[in-house]
């Protein structure tokens, strides 16, 4: 096709891929699309949004033409949208030169990008407005082709080794021209006081025509990088976008807004806390979209860990080295830390208190450990000992130092509300204490916080000048001064730039944080005591459950007062597994905190107080009070995520008792008024036997009455109708009623039918059977007691 003809078709070309951004047309469904269910499309699909696949070369044909391309600034991130609309231009260089009004008069507001940003735009925010896509089977999010397709992007304009391939080119000339810049429609106010560019020439404000080999070589990066951030980790409130924005910036925009409101002849401009607030978006992010962030920040971090050594002469390194180097040198913190920090703290506040915070956590303590992603390897030993943190990266700690300690703080407060004998959450605590119980890693962010925590030094080169990001300052690669660029003077430029110059520091290491890790502590010991209590319970349960006591016709099971849990359903060895994460993670949050053994052997006491005789179960934490027991706040903690619970027994008549969802309800009243009939009838007679002491006697005893309700009745009589309740020998036919019984008798009766053995036979042997058991279990008895039941 002609470049005129593939203009046009190019919009919807994306949107028949990519979807529509208000999510009506799925598109192809990426998201969704996995090699085992459908190899073919999977593949195809593949190939054709490769980077050097057709539709990438197609961007480049175009690009070399300088299409200009509309994206509604509505379909941006919340506070995104807000600023531009209220015509204030964000920091953000991506957006420079970009926006302008519709030609046809209306208020809605447009992006002009050219075909590569408009491409990745369309790529980025799929993930976000996709969010209701039809799924017909269950989807493995790292398995999609979106999930590749994001890693072979990262790889191919990010790439750890080498440069950035350069774009087949249609020109004999040579490389596709960087863009063009192109006029702003209205005036805008800029958020930052310079360009913001990782490059000292922009790329926009160079001609196409010679256009700079430098910029040429990442220029592809530093857009595809800008439009990931912008599009994922751009969507945390408006209210923190607000404290985000230095002060030198909020007096330019109040200027701005007064040279508004004059000119329209006095009228009051809204603020800026009314305007952007009237955009808020309600932000939850998708497991999903936790993964892909999760994949961008361990290639950025594979990516900055690849930059070659710096030479040991400051000229030579100045002369040298390739933009690349330079964009490694100053991509995490130019891109991502800032918005990702804001991000992960979204999250914590407001992602739900179960298992699928997983995600947030594993892209959390990847974030942490850039170590990990470093090129060289751990020497290989016999011993798995743990890698110690090595003291060149101490600089990152403390640059990121919030990452470690706030971020900390708020799992801390999680972990508190979370139920601990589940095994995924005692993973999580688990994942959690060991990445920060890593040698050297506590001690290096204590001397952060002692950095941060030193007084302000009377420095001259320091008077005039604020605490800010570097992205307000100017360029990344223009140095500061060596006089000023101690390290407590980047803790501090950190923290504020990200908290404001009135944020109150609460020290990871401080009395505070270290009672909320004594919380946890004790915790955790109950949650293991808990855990041992339905392993205790578990065990002895299968033991009472052998073959014949399934046949066992008692009506045992109708006074359990164990509620259960939902390791009962998980089996043995993932209560085992809790019980290791719980230790593990005990052990390591000692080796962090230095906590006493002393303190830990006074919590397993007192957590140990408050079972019962047998130690096997707990009541929940009360007061007592004139009108009985009453619950603290921590005892209904406990209550709700089953940590304890009141001993609750039914105390009754159990043949009177409601009916059992394990009871056929009709059997169940017939043969009440069965036994019923029987117990009047044959009372006197059932008297005599049980009052016999020889073996008759005894199992008359043990079977026919039972002592415990006997006891308890005898103390306390009970009259209904004006008549006394028969409490003495009686007959028991309720566990006939019994879908386990039922199911028994038919079993025996087919086995019989097998062997050609009739009705009556069969009746027979199940009487004989079961005289035989009864004779057995009387003989048993400790004693030759009555049995309770």
């Amino acid at each position: 096709f002609s470049l005129k003809e593939l203009h046009g078709i190019f919009p919807w070309l994306v949107e028949s891929i990519f979807g529509s951004l208000d999510g009506i047309i799925v598109g192809w469904n990426l998201r969704c699309l996995q090699g085992r269910t459908n190899p073919t499309e999977y593949s195809v699909a593949l190939d054709f949004l490769d980077p050097s696949g057709p539709m990438m070369k197609l961007v480049y044909k175009l690009q070399a033409e300088e299409y200009r391309y509309d994206f509604p600034v509505s379909y941006l991130p919340g506070p995104v949208k807000a600023s531009i609309q209220e015509q204030v231009l964000p920091e953000c260089s991506l957006y420079h030169n970009k926006v302008q009004f519709p030609s046809s008069g209306g208020l809605g507001l447009n992006l002009a990008l050219n075909p590569f940003e408009y491409y990745m735009f369309y790529f980025a925010i799929s993930l976000i407005t996709q969010k209701n896509s039809p799924v017909t089977h269950h989807v493995s999010p790292s398995n999609s082709a979106y999930f590749i397709l994001v890693d072979t992007y990262l790889k191919c304009f990010l790439p750890t080794e080498g440069s950035v391939l350069p774009p087949p080119s249609s020109n004999p000339g040579g490389a596709i021209p960087s863009p063009t810049p192109r006029s702003p429609a209205v005036p805008f106010t800029s958020y930052g006081m310079h360009h913001t560019s990782l490059l000292k020439r922009h790329i926009a404000h160079q001609p196409s025509v010679n256009a700079d080999p430098a910029s040429q070589e990442i220029w592809r990066s530093e857009t595809l990088l800008q439009i990931f951030v912008e599009m994922w980790l751009h969507h945390y409130s408006l209210e923190m976008y607000q404290k985000m924005q230095s002060p030198h910036v909020k007096l330019e925009v109040l200027h701005y807004r007064l040279s508004i409101s004059s000119k329209h002849h006095g009228s009051p401009a809204q603020s800026s806390y009314q305007a952007l607030h009237a955009y808020q978006e309600s932000f939850k992010p998708t497991e999903e979209h936790v993964l892909v962030v999760r994949l961008l920040v361990k290639h950025l971090h594979a990516f900055s860990n690849s930059l070659k050594p710096e030479p040991l002469s400051p000229s030579a390194h100045s002369h040298t080295a390739s933009p690349l180097e330079e964009f490694k040198r100053v991509v995490i913190p130019r891109f991502v830390q800032e918005k990702l920090y804001i991000f992960l703290q979204h999250c914590f506040g407001h992602w739900p208190l179960d298992a699928s915070f997983r995600a947030v956590l594993e892209m959390w303590l990847s974030y942490l450990q850039p170590w990990r992603y470093a090129p060289e390897k751990p020497p290989q030993s016999a011993e798995p000992l743990p890698r110690s943190v090595s003291e060149k990266w101490a600089a990152f700690i403390q640059e990121n130092l919030l990452m470690y300690t706030k971020l900390f703080v708020g799992f801390l407060n999680r972990a508190l509300r979370t139920d601990l004998v589940s095994p995924k959450n005692a993973l999580m605590v688990f994942r959690v204490a060991k990445v920060f119980a890593q040698p050297n890693l506590a001690e290096m962010i204590l001397k952060g916080e002692q950095l941060f925590l030193e007084p302000e030094l009377v420095i001259p080169h320091r008077q005039h000048r604020l605490f800010m990001t570097p992205t307000l300052g100017g360029s990344f690669l223009s140095s500061w001064p060596a006089t000023i660029t101690d390290a407590s003077f980047k803790v501090k430029s950190h923290v504020y730039s990200l908290e404001g110059q009135d944020f109150q520091y609460k020290q990871m290491f401080g009395t505070e944080v270290r009672n909320l890790v004594l919380k946890l502590a004790q915790l955790i010991c109950q949650a293991q005591q808990t855990a041992k209590s339905i392993s205790d319970h578990s065990a002895e349960t299968m033991a009472s459950q052998s073959f014949f006591s399934w046949f066992r016709f008692t009506p045992s099971e109708m006074n359990g007062s164990y509620t259960g849990n939902d390791l009962d359903e998980i089996g043995q060895d993932s209560i085992k597994k809790t019980d290791e994460y719980l230790e593990k993670a005990l052990e390591y949050l000692c080796q962090i905190f230095k906590l006493n053994e002393a303190q830990l052997t006074q919590m397993m006491m007192k957590c140990g107080t408050a079972q019962d005789e047998n130690g096997k179960k707990q009541l929940p934490d009360c007061i007592e009070s004139e009108d009985g027991l009453i619950l603290t706040p921590l005892g209904r903690y406990q209550i709700i995520n089953g940590l304890r619970r009141f001993e609750v027994q039914y105390q009754g008549d159990t043949e009177l008792q409601p009916i059992r969802s394990y009871e056929n309800a009709t059997l169940v009243r017939l043969l009440f008024r069965l036994s019923s009939v029987l117990n009047e009838r044959f009372a006197d007679q059932m008297d005599v036997l049980c009052s016999r002491e020889d073996f008759v006697g005894r199992l008359c005893r043990y079977h026919l009455t039972n002592p415990h309700l006997i006891q308890k009745i005898r103390y306390s009589p009970v009259v209904k109708d004006g008549t006394s309740q028969n409490w003495g020998p009686r007959i028991s036919l309720r566990f006939l009623a019994s879908y386990r019984t039922l199911i028994s008798l038919l079993m025996i009766y087919f086995i019989a039918s097998w062997f050609y053995i009739g009705p009556v036979g069969c009746t027979f042997i199940i009487l004989i059977g079961y005289f035989l058991y009864a004779v057995i279990m009387t003989f048993f008895c400790e004693g030759w007691k009555p049995h309770e039941h």
